[in-house]
């Protein structure tokens, strides 16, 4: 199952609530513009090496419309795609890019409303002439992303749901918010002041008598 629609109406938070840090890029990965669509896809990995963007400019021909573009590259002196690049995958159907580097062209990518989430924009672009194969495990953002994980990522974040715990943490999701949305904010507040005073008690934190 390659759509991963289903997931636009989880948020990052719940997801990363569920997976845990290490399934959750680190906060340089953010949106290049806002406010910017929560987008969910199964993952089209891609490699470039340090100051070379061409099989990230190959990839925009060759992924399937709904999947997220994710590239390794950790390079932030060269840009791995501009406006054109962009318009293109927009063009396509590719619900957006999360790159480990930077971009440039961004008033064009802004006007686009093509969703990037990337460290930043350089003006200069990067050479073409690193080939290197496509759909393998590549690092972006700290996380290890394989071919077909699901991404998610909005303004909190990005997130990569590993493609054999899809369906359970679809799941778990959905009953998580389910949850939240039946629970008035006096009961979440008369909950969470127990947890945190047993958490105290537990930790022999004695509060000062009041008044």
């Amino acid at each position: 199952m390659n759509d991963a629609t289903e997931f636009l109406d989880i948020p990052t938070t719940t997801l990363a609530d569920l997976l845990g840090r290490e399934r959750v890029m680190d906060s340089g990965l953010r949106p290049l513009w806002g406010p910017v669509p929560r987008i969910a896809g199964p993952a089209f990995t891609v490699r470039c090496p340090p100051g070379d963007n061409l099989m990230l400019h190959a990839a925009i021909h060759r992924a399937r419309p709904g999947s997220v573009i994710v590239v390794q590259s950790g390079d932030l002196d060269f840009a791995l795609a501009g406006g054109n690049v962009c318009a293109v995958a927009h063009r396509r159907g590719i619900a957006g890019l999360v790159a480990d580097g930077v971009i440039r062209d961004l008033a064009e990518v802004r006007e686009l409303r093509f969703p990037v989430f990337a460290r930043g924009v350089i003006p200069i672009p990067g050479t073409k002439a690193a080939v290197a194969p496509f759909g393998e495990r590549v690092r972006c953002g700290g996380v290890l992303v394989d071919p077909d994980d699901v991404v998610v990522a909005d303004e909190e974040g990005v997130v990569a749901v590993p493609a054999a715990r899809r369906q359970e943490i679809l799941t778990a999701a959905r009953a998580k918010l389910a949850k939240e949305a039946a629970e008035t904010l006096d009961e979440w507040e008369t909950a969470h002041r127990t947890r945190i005073d047993e958490i105290l008690a537990a930790k022999g934190f004695e509060p000062r008598a009041e008044g």
